[in-house]
């Protein structure tokens, strides 16, 4: 009897620890390298950015494609990105003798884990859409079952989440697939001290402004941002002096996709704010452009800016894998 016992518990273990180990795949990668910004066009300036090449990506893995979210690590080369499936990826950039993106290392995709450490592939649980890193920390927000999750850093794609997050204001008013697109850090040095700042896709406030929020740090507190029908909010980074970049896309039949990036200044989020800012880039279906869903800002060991974007391809064969890469331009950094 003892013996069954030990077996039982003995397979009641094993179980548990094949539960709690999240699957992980190899994604091989091919890529296209993209010298063109505009199309027919060798221009190189656009708005207040300046493109320096980008990359077409695809893959055999079908998990690969449907990217929401990316951040590098502090080298530049290094990344982590999430997919909206519910799977994290892990990865560098290539870069050709002149130093243009020409592909990826095979990428590391490993699903998620909920709270009681087993894979969750539900969509509408683990529709993850936007992502942060912070010290020892990575974050992210997720849409459908509206939520901001921590995961340890090291560790996070062996974990579940460590603690939630809470809004600062009511989680209801959240649009089931229209929420919580844009999470990013604020720098350390700003006003907002390092907190973690959200901004929604398309749920508005009663004044049909976007929901944004300071979710920690001494300034905690809801602000909006101002919504320009049919742009929808899809990510956002901080700039080292405090300004929030936004992307913004836009599709309807008439006008087909666009997209944009648009910048908040510093000083004006805080609590209570209405925010709106400079539309740095726009572009259009004359672009080298796509679903466009993540960005990035990475500072160069020279203090050179460059602002990344990749697109979500919905593993349509009708949409592709994109990131591009501009530079901030010099006249506007400072």
């Amino acid at each position: 009897m003892l013996r069954r016992t030990l077996v039982v518990l003995s397979l009641l273990a094993s179980t548990a620890v094949a539960v709690a180990e999240a699957p992980c795949e190899i994604a091989p990668i091919r890529s296209r390298q993209i010298s063109q910004f505009k199309v027919g066009s060798d221009a190189k300036t656009f708005g207040r950015l300046e493109f320096i090449g980008g990359i077409e990506l695809t893959s055999p893995n079908a998990l690969f494609g449907a990217l929401s979210a990316i951040r590098f690590r502090p080298d530049g080369q290094s990344f982590v990105a999430v997919l909206d499936t519910g799977h994290w990826v892990e990865g560098a950039v290539i870069r050709d003798a002149a130093g243009r993106l020409e592909g990826l290392s095979d990428l590391a995709i490993t699903a998620m884990t909920d709270g009681n450490g087993a894979a969750q592939l539900e969509k509408w649980k683990v529709d993850s859409e936007g992502l942060a890193l912070r010290d020892g920390e990575v974050i992210v927000s997720f849409e459908q079952a509206a939520r901001v999750d921590v995961y340890p850093d090291p560790g996070f794609a062996a974990s579940r989440p460590l603690r939630q997050i809470s809004l600062p204001f009511p989680v209801e008013e959240l649009r089931s697939n229209g929420g919580l697109e844009t999470i990013a850090i604020a720098p350390k040095d700003g006003p907002l001290a390092g907190a973690a700042v959200v901004v929604a896709e398309r749920s508005v406030d009663a004044s049909d402004n976007l929901l944004a929020g300071i979710l920690d740090g001494p300034m905690r507190g809801a602000f909006s941002v101002v919504r320009e029908d049919p742009y929808a909010v899809t990510d956002g980074a901080f700039l080292p002096n405090g300004d929030l970049l936004i992307l913004e896309r836009r599709f309807n039949f008439a006008s087909g996709l666009g997209m944009r990036i648009r910048r908040l200044a510093a000083a004006d989020i805080r609590p209570g704010a209405v925010v709106d800012g400079e539309v740095l880039l726009a572009a259009d279906m004359g672009y080298q452009i796509d679903n466009m869903e993540g960005l990035d800002v990475v500072v160069r060991p020279d203090g050179e800016m460059r602002v990344i974007l990749v697109s979500d391809d919905n593993h349509s064969i009708l949409e592709r894998n994109l990131m591009l890469e501009f530079r901030l331009r010099d006249d506007y950094t400072n």
